[in-house]
């Protein structure tokens, strides 16, 4: 979800730079609403578990696209699914580019010896790269973002209206457990937050067992709504455009929220920032991260999904104090 969501600001910018162009969107249908509203792209909703299931799909998602008459290639995700299409393309004369992950940089970065402590090009810029091999510069200097959505009657029956109230968003889950903050010290960020009425929290999260630890968050607190399960896709990208803050782990919520053009604010565990996937157009000092000192490993894997012996406990050196102010926009102590 966050590869796509990073996509966003780039697409946007490319067909405001250039309106001639008309882009259309190959993926999952269920990212669909990521796009909508942005002028001169379309979506080709890709269907993997049936008309476009393996290699035989494949062909046939090839055949569909060559009916819409396309001129060049982008490969955004440059995995095998990705690959096959863009040479089909490429062998029947269309160009093609793809984005380069730069895996040689990031296992530089994360490996235990010899690590290699820099920041690598962020996946934003590698896909603005991709298009410039298109002929299309793409200049993200001064982004653009999309106007405030208008809250429906059904999220403003879990929402409310905003009033003078700061609405601050909580999406305190990640695919791996090594990038969440520990539960009791969200916790404690939570009821410090909720203890301003001034203040409403909304958490993010799906499936019955993130829902059951939201519920607990929330627990006693009227000004903190878990919306998990209550709001759609959609509805919940136009709850998120009018937060004041996101606070998020190294997950998809942080990259939804910034391309939406929300405050995000992230925590990072046994990832890093430097690995190219902090939030677009944020401030680095917005990324909070774990201590280097005591674990001088950091960072481990650029997904999470190595776990280190000795290690489960790094996100407890991000202090819930720090947390809590950095979210409401004051100097650390």
């Amino acid at each position: 979800m966050g590869d796509v969501a990073m996509t966003v600001p780039v697409i946007s910018a490319l067909v405001e730079q250039y309106p001639n162009v008309k882009i259309t969107i190959v993926s999952r249908p269920f990212f669909k609403p990521f796009f909508e509203g942005i002028p001169n792209v379309d979506f080709f909703a890709v269907d993997l578990k049936e008309r476009h299931k393996g290699f035989l799909g494949l062909l046939k998602l090839y055949s569909d696209l060559k009916q819409l008459d396309i001129d060049a290639v982008a490969d955004l995700h440059n995995v095998l699914r990705s690959q096959i299409i863009r040479m089909l393309f490429a062998l029947s004369g269309k160009k093609v580019a793809f984005t380069d992950k730069g895996r040689a940089d990031k296992k530089a970065l994360t490996r235990a010896e010899n690590k290699v402590f820099q920041p690598v090009k962020t996946m934003v810029q590698r896909h603005v790269d991709t298009f410039k091999k298109l002929g299309f510069t793409v200049d993200l200097s001064q982004p653009k973002f999309p106007q405030k959505a208008l809250l429906s009657s059904e999220i403003l029956k879990i929402s409310g209206e905003k009033n003078n109230q700061s609405w601050i968003g909580i999406a305190p889950f990640a695919q791996y457990e090594s990038k969440v903050y520990p539960p009791d010290l969200m916790q404690q960020v939570i009821d410090a937050l909720a203890s301003d009425s001034d203040n409403k929290i909304f958490l993010f999260g799906g499936g019955n067992k993130e829902i059951a630890i939201l519920n607990a968050f929330a627990n006693g607190k009227q000004n903190v709504i878990n919306i998990a399960g209550k709001l759609k896709l959609p509805q919940e990208l136009d709850l998120i455009s009018h937060l004041n803050v996101m606070l998020s782990m190294d997950s998809g919520n942080a990259h939804i929220a910034a391309m939406l053009g929300t405050k995000v604010i992230t925590l990072w565990g046994a990832t890093h920032p430097y690995a190219g996937f902090a939030p677009f157009n944020q401030p680095l000092e917005n990324c909070l991260v774990s201590d280097r000192e005591k674990y001088p490993l950091l960072p481990t894997s650029v997904y999470g999904n190595k776990k280190v012996e000795g290690y489960q406990d790094a996100m407890r050196t991000i202090a819930p104090q720090d947390v809590i102010e950095k979210v409401l926009g004051r100097k650390e102590i």
